[in-house]
């Protein structure tokens, strides 16, 4: 039985692999920190997030693009790893924080209307002293969602 089980997971490890290289990515300034994201800017790429990765190098992350302003909500289904989600309005200013727990679905929610949500590594956004109210530079030039 544990075949079967690891060949799947081996699997869908590739498969989301082989999604991601296909991600475009972009740099964003928050705070004093430069950082590196993926962009997830439409539904196949906001769908499977970071998902079935085992690590998400520091200094690194995924910007999730809305098409229009929302209260957006995140959850962690078949995410191994822990992330803290910044949820960000449309002129780049951070609404909320929140941690996130892997494998849960829990939902995590913006606290206002919100375009975009930026997924870190949990604690990097206490790490670097960044907070609600914060702005996050480059986020306007990313592609629109779709």
């Amino acid at each position: 039985m544990k075949k079967p089980v690891a060949a799947v997971m081996a699997f869908a490890s590739w498969a989301a692999g082989s999604a991601f290289a296909q991600i475009p990515q972009a740099s964003l300034r928050v705070g004093v920190q430069t950082i590196q994201v993926e962009v997830a800017a439409n539904d196949a790429d906001r769908q499977l997030g970071l998902m079935y990765r085992s690590s998400l190098p520091e200094g690194r992350g995924m910007v999730f693009v809305f098409p229009s302003d929302a209260r957006i909500c995140m959850w962690m289904k078949n995410t191994l790893i822990p992330l803290s989600v910044a949820f960000i309005d449309r002129d780049g200013r951070i609404l909320n924080i929140e941690d996130m727990t892997p494998q849960s679905e829990d939902n995590h929610c913006a606290a206002g209307m919100a375009r975009y949500a930026l997924e870190m590594n949990r604690g990097w956004f206490a790490k670097h002293g960044v907070a609600a109210g914060d702005m996050v530079e480059g986020i306007k030039s990313l592609p629109p969602g779709r």
